[in-house]
């Protein structure tokens, strides 16, 4: 197999299972949401540690914590970071994954603008359009459906920013994780004390359904060109979106379909240009 067709499997593997996540925070969503988020990042920290040891990337660890530039951009990136785990996790045990979907489908639209007004990244006529697009859907949902977008937006610029922040620092994946889930842990590790939560076997799991996606990703980025990897990333809100809507019921209305449909539109125009821009 190549070097390539590995990184395709990589991808389809964290794209897919960061897309059925959604299933396991439906299985957990007895408990509050909060909780559930202290569980990801105590557990987080527990599978990372043994990754850290196993990759023997303990060396590469330290550096960077000994970077007082990276560790204080690692600190805005975690806030991001916790904040859109928290409103995704939120939506996902509040029946909102359609809105979910839809911010992860907005964000590399939003990664596109952020590149041009902090970056100076020079856009194409084709970007420009897929941006104007997106932000006419989501002028629609205010003005034309009344709604008010709040969980996409949330989850598509948290995200958005916290890729710049992570791209700014230039802080290896993992690394960048173990260090920002350790920032954290005693918050977390204190909230589940004070709660008096269990250790449920569900809930540890959060660890590595946290973890895994995270290599496989990085995996796939070392193999493929980020065109490849631009297209792949559409698989983990399809699922979301398919999932929200045939298995889960959630109601996706005539107003919610125009919308979908112009970021839909978008996300084509998009992927045009990122292929041409590739070439």
């Amino acid at each position: 197999m190549t070097e390539s067709a590995k990184g395709v499997l990589y991808g389809i593997a964290a794209y897919g299972l960061w897309g059925i996540v959604a299933i396991y925070f439906k299985a957990v969503r007895h408990v509050a949401p909060l909780e559930i988020l202290a569980h990801r990042i105590v557990w987080s920290v527990v599978v990372l540690v043994v990754i850290v040891t196993a990759m023997q990337r303990w060396p590469a660890l330290i550096r960077v914590g000994a970077d007082r530039r990276a560790v204080r951009l690692l600190f805005v990136s975690t806030i991001l970071v916790a904040t859109n785990w928290y409103v995704f996790i939120w939506a996902v045990t509040h029946d909102h994954l359609v809105d979910a979907s839809l911010g992860y489908f907005i964000n590399p639209l939003v990664n596109v603008l952020l590149g041009f007004v902090v970056l100076r990244e020079r856009l194409r006529i084709l970007e420009w359009v897929s941006i104007a697009l997106a932000a006419v859907a989501v002028m629609w949902l205010v003005v034309g459906a009344g709604i008010f977008p709040w969980i996409s937006l949330t989850v598509a610029i948290t995200f958005g920013l916290y890729g710049l922040v992570r791209k700014i620092a230039a802080v290896p994946s993992i690394e960048g994780l173990t260090i920002e889930t350790a920032i954290l842990f005693p918050i977390a590790a204190g909230f589940l004390i004070y709660r008096g939560a269990s250790v449920d076997l569900l809930l540890v799991a959060s660890g590595p359904i946290t973890a895994l996606p995270l290599i496989w990703f990085a995996s796939a980025v070392q193999r493929l060109r980020l065109a490849t990897m631009g297209l792949l990333q559409y698989i983990s809100p399809t699922i979301q979106f398919a999932l929200a809507v045939m298995l889960y019921d959630e109601p996706f209305g005539a107003q919610r379909l125009i919308a979908f449909a112009l970021i839909w539109c978008a996300i084509a125009i998009y992927s045009v240009a990122n292929l041409e821009r590739s070439r």
